[in-house]
Parts: C-alpha cells; sequence; structure tokens
C-alpha cells in the first residue's frame, strides 16, 4: 500500500510516485488520449486534404478545434471547480471517443466535404477545452504535496512521449486506410475515459458558491493578485508567442536544409524528444531551490536556442537546438504548472487553469500566426531569430517587472500550499 499523505517521505527517486495507483491510472490516460489525438490529427489532415486538396480548408480545420477552447474557458473552469472533476475528465474524454466515431462513420458513408469534420473537430475542441482544467486540477488530489512536482514532470513526460509516438503511429495507421486511425483514436480515448473513471481522488475542501459572474473571472482576478503565477503564466505566453519556430518547420526542411519529409519528421520530434528527456529527469531530480532563476534561465535558454536554430543551415545542428528548445521549454512548463497548482485554493483550481490553458492555448496558435506572418515580410530566417531574440529582451524584462518570480527559491514553501 503507498503512505498516506501524511506519512509520505520526500521520495528519493522519480519512481516513488507511481507508487500511487490513481496516479498511475491518470498517467495511462493521459498516454493513451495524448496518442489518440495525435493520431486523430493525423488522420483528420490527410483525410480532408483528400477530400479537398486544400492548404485554407486545412486550416480552418485548426480553427475549429481552436475557438471552442477560447470561448468555453472560463465556463469549463467553473465547471471542474463545481464539479467532481474526475467525472468532468471522464465526460471530456468520452465526448472525444464520439468525436472519432463520429468521424468513422463520416469515413465509412464517403463523405466528400469536409463540413462534417469541421462539426467534428469542434466537438472535439469543446471536449477538449474541458479537459484541460479538471485534469490539471485533478492531479494535486492524487498524489501528497511533496510529490508533486515530480507528478508534474512524469505527467509532462508521458505527454510528450506520446507526442513522439502519436504523429508516426498516425502515419502507420493510415496506411491501413482511414476507417484504421478513427477506429484507433476511437478505442484510445474510451480506454481513457475508463481509466480516469476508476480512479479515486481524495475530495477537495472549498466551499462551492451560487453561480455568478464573479466566480467565472475569479480566475482571472486570482492570477492577477499572485505575481509570480502572472509572471510565470505571461512569461511563458510571450517566449511562445516570440519563438514559435516551429510553425516554419515545412520551410526550413525544404528550403533551408533541403530534406525530405522524413528530415521533417525528424525536425517535429526532436522539441518533444528533448522535452520528454528532461522531463523524466526531473521526475527523479526535481527542482528544489532557486526555482525563479531556474525558470528565468530556462526561458533565455529558449530564445538561444531558438536564434541558434534560425542561423542553422545543416540538419544535424537544427536537430540539436530544436532539442535543447523542447528541453529549456519543458523546465519553463514543470515550473509554471507547480506555482499554478499549488500556490492556488483547491476550490479555485479549475477556473485558474482554464485561464492558464487559454494564455498556453493563445501563444501556440498566435505564435504560429506571428511567425507565419513576420516570415512573409522578411523571410522565415529573419522570422525565427528575431523571435529568439524577443524572447531573451521578454526574459530580461520580466525579471524586473516580476521580482517576487525572479526571486522564488522553492517551489513548494512551507506554510503557503494549498492542498485538499
Amino acid at each position: 500500500m503507498p503512505p498516506s499523505a501524511s506519512t509520505a517521505q520526500t521520495p528519493a527517486s522519480g519512481r516513488e510516485v507511481l507508487r500511487y495507483g490513481d496516479f498511475r491510472l491518470y498517467l495511462g490516460a493521459r498516454f493513451a488520449t495524448g496518442l489518440a489525438i495525435q493520431v486523430h490529427d493525423v488522420g483528420v489532415g490527410w483525410y480532408v486534404y483528400e477530400i479537398t486538396r486544400s492548404a485554407w480548408a486545412l486550416g480552418l480545420v485548426g480553427l475549429a478545434v481552436f475557438l471552442p477552447n477560447l470561448l468555453f474557458a472560463l465556463v469549463a473552469g467553473e465547471v471542474a471547480d463545481r464539479f467532481d472533476r474526475r467525472l468532468v475528465v471522464t465526460a471530456a474524454f468520452a465526448t472525444m471517443a464520439a468525436a472519432a466515431l463520429g468521424l468513422l462513420v463520416t469515413v465509412i458513408v464517403g463523405a466528400t466535404t469536409p463540413a462534417p469534420v469541421y462539426a467534428l473537430a469542434a466537438l472535439l475542441g469543446t471536449a477538449r477545452a474541458f479537459a484541460m482544467p479538471a485534469s490539471q486540477a485533478l492531479v494535486p488530489m492524487l498524489v501528497p504535496r511533496e510529490f508533486f512536482p515530480r507528478a508534474v514532470a512524469w505527467v509532462s513526460s508521458v505527454w510528450q512521449i506520446s507526442t513522439i509516438g502519436g504523429p508516426a503511429l498516425g502515419g502507420l495507421l493510415y496506411a491501413f486506410g482511414s476507417t484504421v486511425v478513427f477506429a484507433s483514436a476511437f478505442a484510445a480515448f474510451a480506454a481513457g475515459a475508463i481509466a480516469v473513471f476508476t480512479i479515486r481522488p481524495r475530495p477537495g475542501d472549498g466551499a462551492i458558491g451560487r453561480p455568478s459572474l464573479e466566480r467565472l473571472l475569479a480566475g482571472i482576478a486570482f492570477i492577477r493578485a499572485k505575481p509570480a503565477i502572472l509572471g510565470a503564466i505571461s512569461l511563458d505566453l510571450f517566449a511562445v508567442l516570440l519563438g514559435g519556430a516551429t510553425a516554419l518547420l515545412p520551410i526550413y526542411a525544404r528550403d533551408i536544409l533541403m530534406t525530405g519529409p522524413w528530415g521533417l519528421g525528424l525536425l517535429r520530434s526532436a522539441p518533444a524528444i528533448g522535452a520528454a528527456a528532461i522531463g523524466l529527469w526531473l521526475a527523479r531530480h526535481p527542482i528544489e531551490r532557486r526555482a525563479g532563476h531556474t525558470m528565468f534561465a530556462a526561458v533565455a535558454g529558449f530564445g538561444l536556442a531558438t536564434v541558434g536554430f534560425g542561423l542553422s543551415t545543416s540538419l544535424w545542428l537544427s536537430l540539436v537546438f530544436l532539442v535543447v528548445l523542447g528541453a529549456t521549454d519543458m523546465v519553463s512548463v514543470v515550473i509554471r504548472q507547480t506555482l499554478v497548482q499549488q500556490e492556488t485554493p483547491d476550490e479555485m483550481r479549475g477556473r485558474v487553469s482554464a485561464v492558464n490553458s487559454v494564455f498556453i492555448g493563445a501563444s501556440n496558435e498566435l505564435g504560429q500566426f506571428e511567425s507565419g506572418a513576420l516570415a512573409a515580410v522578411i523571410g522565415p530566417v529573419g522570422s525565427v531569430v528575431v523571435g529568439g531574440l524577443g524572447t531573451l529582451v521578454v526574459a530580461g524584462l520580466w525579471m524586473r517587472l516580476f521580482p517576487d518570480l525572479a526571486g522564488r527559491d522553492r517551489l513548494i514553501e512551507d506554510g503557503k500550499e494549498h492542498r485538499p
């Protein structure tokens, strides 16, 4: 039997956190749904392009997934705080399974228009909007406080591993037909829903008030009142917004590095490889001191790696820079997620996580747009280099604007954490 929260000691290795059965179930669900999302995205991309031969149609798929995340974020946070988070995540994963099943039916009947794909992509995006804050807020209820930084590292690493293997698996499955792709995605989403449903998290301790506009906006107000959290979230937002080099990988692969689709696959996998490796390392060696300085150093490393990638004309050197880019980003992710969850009272974790997910989602989407738009004006190399230099400027500026974050020593400070 794993030790209770009151008796558990600081773990001797990263594997100690895996002694908690509910956390293992959560990791399994995270991995299954991560694979399913990647396989699903590969299948949708190929299918839509096959029936439309239109890059615009592919862009509309991404928009259909993103808009629900933006529209339902605040409501999703309130739902995560008001209802059983385990059931919210289960319902969200089950809805994703339903969307994949709908795509399977669409393929079987031989639809020749992308309209049903857009509708199902929007359904998937809606489910993801509700899944993100509830699943993030669920993790602190599965492990003791002192295990939490390692738990965040494990969760992030498992997600990155699914990001590495998912696209390749999706491409392999597509060789057997689009029906196999969407049937596999359906099965993986369903497995994730079942795994989460069997979890028995410890109950939270927050009182639930009546629904109101004030409650919906409470997550935003809380983040504004916490300089360390606001600084960490906004730093990540602008770093990813400016350093969106991955959006230009197809151009680099074809026109600058002179490689083929296999090279593009390597370039896409490299950041996830770096992120997964450093995540697993942090699971065994959590950041115990100088957390603020470590986060700013990681963001600066992210900017330098972006500049290096932008200037590189060698495939293998570019891969090295992308691995470093992913590794430094993972350090920032682990610190940010730990700060957000540990500094937030349990009754508000859903709403705060929802705001966090909007920041991160916006940075990824807008970062791709910023890189593409700037590349159209000054070229892809200029766009990437300017973005990396901009990240360095932001890191320096944020150290002055958020001294509480820069001076943060321990991720988990005694007497300040909020645990059920």
